[in-house]
């Protein structure tokens, strides 16, 4: 019997770490296939490059989750239906859109016009556990994982270091940033239902260190200006700070160093000078600082996305990601279960999608897609469009125990759209179909967390990719596997 001498791998499975006693236990497991510990720290040295053959496998270097807080309505944006009760079908007309046979309704004219840039996915479905709160739906979407802990109103409990990592977290931890730049940032708002704000938004039990940056601009969710009052003064260099604090921190670094070799050999493959270079590189270049000034672009440009936070935010993520940020979360800029330019529409639907929440949809997301394409930069970046769930079929029943009025619909997890552009996506492809209330999928239904699974595939990284919680206990990213079928 031999004894393996490391670390119990309590860190992320990354090709650098000892192994863990989980990669013991297969070593014993494999040698009736003839497979010895030599033959499997070749194939986990191969990793890295085993998905090279699979279509979409690590064309994304970068990623934007457009996400429509609150549920958006399929059937009132682009899954139409003809030839069904008054009940159901949309108060909106169909428009045609650039892929034959394709239909949209009018209320997103300039999407219909670019639909051949990105697929669109008509068969999101899942069958909830309990109620179907936004809170357990967000929860989900962000992070491939269920809770059991769920408040009689539906709601989760808040935040806690326990929660599995956001989907962000997770990528910035396997694909750390390589420019001195923000990693990971989320905006205009955060993540919220009633008072709980914040669920499946942040690392949870990877650690603060991988949570978001946040910029969530001081104004009223109406506020249709607060874009232009962005505050980023904390990655503002105080003189006194760079010039005493700083150097003095780094000189002891620099002691230590000189003084513990053994450490430097132990640490020598984890680059913690690199690491720290960028750290200092991020706040003195001013690099982050420049990308979230918005008067750079101009006036047409940011007349384009939309003024409003939704538009302009969109167009703050293009800068973010171009100026080298790994992942920026947009959400969208009203709160779940509100009234008023959110996607919750139990009631007055045919007037707030119309006036308030579709147009500012189209204008952003559109421009967005737009303007990367035209940079060159949807080449290898991913974006992602999807809400927590769709809205009910039929107008003015009652699925969750909310009241909706005769001109609103509930919730709906059984089936409702996401749209998915760049990073390899073929263009102008509809994958799955609805019925023909758009109530289920008739073909190739996709799970939240597959569409996770198929977000980490594109950067590379397996889906099953353990992670260890709080409690050193193994968990895979997500349960889920990626749907290759979405890439050329």
């Amino acid at each position: 019997m031999f004894r393996l001498i490391g670390s119990a791998g309590k860190d992320l499975c990354d090709p650098n770490l000892p192994v863990s006693r989980r990669d013991v236990l297969r070593v014993g497991g494999s040698g009736m296939l003839g497979l010895s510990l030599a033959n499997l720290l070749q194939l986990q040295a191969a990793q890295g490059s085993e998905g090279s053959n699979v279509p979409g496998w690590n064309r994304a270097k970068r990623m934007i989750m457009v996400y429509l807080q609150g549920g958006p309505s399929h059937l009132d944006l682009w899954d139409p239906k003809e030839n069904v009760p008054d009940k159901v079908k949309s108060v909106f007309k169909p428009i045609s859109t650039k892929i034959p046979g394709i239909q949209f309704t009018e209320n997103l004219p300039r999407l219909s016009q670019i639909n051949d840039r990105f697929t669109m996915i008509r068969s999101m479905s899942y069958t909830p556990n309990g109620l179907f709160n936004h809170t357990a739906a967000i929860y989900q979407m962000m992070t491939g994982y269920t809770t059991d802990k769920v408040s009689p109103s539906g709601q989760l409990e808040p935040p806690t270091p326990k929660d599995f990592p956001n989907f962000g977290s997770n990528i910035v931890r396997l694909r750390p940033a390589d420019e001195p730049m923000l990693p990971f940032v989320t905006l205009p708002r955060p993540l919220q239902e009633s008072n709980v704000v914040g669920k499946g938004g942040y690392a949870g039990f990877l650690g603060k260190a991988y949570d978001p940056y946040t910029l969530f601009p001081e104004g009223d969710d109406l506020d249709m200006n607060k874009m232009d009052r962005i505050n980023v003064s904390d990655l503002q260099l105080r003189p006194e700070v760079f010039a005493v604090r700083l150097q003095r921190r780094a000189a002891l670094r620099d002691l230590i160093n000189a003084q513990m070799p053994a450490i430097n050999a132990a640490v020598e493959n984890q680059q913690l000078d690199e690491y720290f270079s960028q750290a200092l590189s991020l706040v003195v270049s001013g690099k982050a600082r420049e990308a979230f000034d918005l008067g750079q672009e101009s006036e047409v440009l940011r007349d384009a996305y939309g003024r409003n936070p939704f538009g302009q935010s969109c167009l703050l993520a293009r800068r973010l990601i171009e100026a080298g940020t790994r992942v920026v979360e947009v959400i969208w800029p009203k709160v779940a279960n509100s009234d008023n330019h959110s996607w919750d529409h139990h009631v007055d639907l045919s007037k707030r999608m119309k006036n308030q929440s579709a147009p500012m949809l189209d204008a952003g997301l559109s421009a967005l897609i737009e303007d990367l394409d035209q940079r060159g930069l949807l080449e290898d970046t991913l974006v992602v469009a999807v809400g927590e769930f769709g809205r009910s079929p039929e107008r003015g029943v009652s699925t969750s125990g909310n009241g909706n009025s005769d001109d609103g619909r509930d919730h709906w997890p059984y089936c409702y759209t996401a749209v998915v552009a760049g990073a390899g996506t073929k263009r102008g492809f509809v994958y799955g179909k609805s019925d023909k209330t758009a109530s289920a999928p008739v073909d190739s239904p996709m799970h939240p967390a597959q569409l996770l699974a198929t977000i980490y595939h594109a950067f590379g990284i397996d889906p099953e990719t353990i992670v260890y919680n709080h409690l050193n206990q193994p968990r895979e990213l997500v349960k889920a596997q990626a749907v290759s079928e979405l890439f050329a």
